[in-house]
């Protein structure tokens, strides 16, 4: 077995030569996943910081994703231009990108820095254009737009309250936007990356995955800002339990899909319908947390749905 690890994958494995649904179904799937790790990684967050969340969900991704390459012997010989791009595109992406992320969450809260993130779509479609060359039918750049849109709906659902400790600064906004672009920059290079020839997506996650650890891990050391993780997860073994479900299905699952997405489809398409996390979150916080969904929460769903029924159109 050398390049594919299930049947299911066998479709996953390299850029396709004709156009098909591969891309734009990844990308849901991906969104899915994502959402799913929000609510686990929350609770994990909680329980042991975001920072040591943060490192610990790089390093159970990359044990996972090493062990899978072994066990199923994928093939991971890739050309030394794709391992820079791949190599690049992690630490584009995960660490420069998710730090600016992570730091707006203080200074604008998580609901206005999703918003930001809603540009990312747009982003990665002019880099595209620029760097790639990929070119998106106005069908699709409408269909991009009523997407963005009902998100944007339901991420403003809720109002910020007169004494909420998140203000929108200039700072703030800088952070979000700047975690977008590197979001979106990261796709890019990815993508260029696959562009080169055939690669696995579990070995292009590996590496995008285990650059950002070995540039992120030494930092926070030299900082004093990492725990002994043995000791923390002696100490509550269900910040484990999450931790690790997290770390399967985000960086494991999540991100191998997402570079399947990009593969597959333009990197405008698959960043557009990834960012549809606030809508697939809907329905999970209303059964998981009894959240009640307002007409603007249905009306932003819908809308969003509109959106990514006209993608598959396009």
């Amino acid at each position: 077995m050398s390049g594919n690890i299930f049947p299911l994958f066998s479709i996953f494995s390299s850029y396709p030569q004709k156009k098909n649904m591969v891309g734009e179904f990844a990308a849901l799937l991906t969104a899915l996943l994502w959402s799913a790790t929000s609510l686990l990684f929350s609770e994990a967050a909680n329980r042991i910081g975001s920072l040591q969340l943060n490192i610990n969900r790089l390093i159970f991704a990359t044990l996972l994703l090493a062990s899978t390459i072994i066990l199923f012997r994928i093939d991971y010989h890739l050309s030394q231009n794709q391992f820079y791009y791949l190599g690049l595109s992690g630490i584009v992406g995960l660490v420069v990108g998710d730090s600016f992320l992570f730091k707006s969450y203080l200074y604008i809260g998580p609901r206005f820095a999703m918003l930001l993130m809603a540009l990312s779509p747009g982003m990665a479609s002019l880099l595209s254009y620029f760097f790639l060359g990929e070119v998106i039918s106005p069908l699709g750049i409408f269909g991009m737009i009523i997407t963005i849109l009902g998100i944007a709906l339901v991420v403003l659902e809720q109002k910020v309250g007169i004494n909420s400790k998140y203000k929108i600064t200039p700072y703030g906004l800088f952070l979000g936007i700047m975690g977008a672009l590197g979001q979106a920059a990261g796709l890019i290079l990815a993508k260029m990356a696959f562009n080169l020839g055939e690669i696995n997506g579990f070995v292009a996650t590996f590496i995008r995955i285990f650059s950002s650890v070995i540039i992120f891990f030494p930092i926070v050391l030299i900082f004093r800002k990492y725990k002994n993780p043995i000791q923390l997860y002696k100490k509550d073994l269900k910040a484990l339990v999450f931790t690790f479900a997290g770390s399967i299905v985000g960086p494991f699952l999540g991100i191998t899909f997402s570079l399947i997405a990009i593969s597959h489809t333009k990197v405008g398409i698959a960043s557009t319908l990834m960012s549809t996390m606030p809508i697939i979150m809907l329905p999970m916080m209303h059964f998981i947390y009894r959240e009640k969904i307002s007409l603007r929460g249905y009306i932003g769903a819908i809308t969003a749905v509109a959106g990514i029924a006209i993608l598959f159109l396009h």
